[in-house]
């Protein structure tokens, strides 16, 4: 079965698989992983079924989307759904007046998934919650 991807309001199952993906497994602390931009999002999330299985957190700065907190849960990986949520999460900016440029902080293990998506890094390597990551980015007028 596949996943749907959908805009939810179901912060709770949001916040439940970043707790499962971010503190448990990766070690990230709350305090790093927590902050008070939920609110703001707009938050996608994937379902299998009636089970949460991926997330995605967008926000906005001007003419800039931002990507960030994508989890997908560890039986998921590997199955297309982290690509799917990326590009679910890239057609939500697309919708969006104004937006021109997508970005995110790639953790550096993943560069080359997120390069397969179209985007490209650019400045220096920096330290996440203890995790080394990239910023990368995705020019939305160069395949209008």
């Amino acid at each position: 079965m596949s996943a749907k991807i959908e805009v939810t309001q179901d912060i709770t199952a949001c916040l439940g698989l970043r707790r499962t993906v971010f503190i448990e497994e990766q070690g990230v602390s709350e305090a790093d992983e927590r902050d008070n931009l939920d609110a703001q999002a707009t938050h996608l999330l994937a379902r299998v079924g009636d089970r949460a299985v991926g997330s995605a957190r967008l926000l906005t700065a001007g003419k800039i989307g931002k990507i960030g907190r994508v989890c997908v849960l560890a039986d998921q990986r590997g199955t297309g759904l982290g690509a799917a949520l990326i590009r679910a999460a890239v057609e939500q900016f697309r919708q969006m007046p104004g937006i021109e440029t997508v970005k995110l902080g790639a953790q550096t293990h993943a560069i080359a998934f997120y390069e397969k998506l179209g985007f490209a890094a650019y400045g220096p390597e920096y330290d996440d919650a203890g995790i080394p990551h990239r910023d990368m980015m995705l020019d939305l007028s160069l395949d209008a």
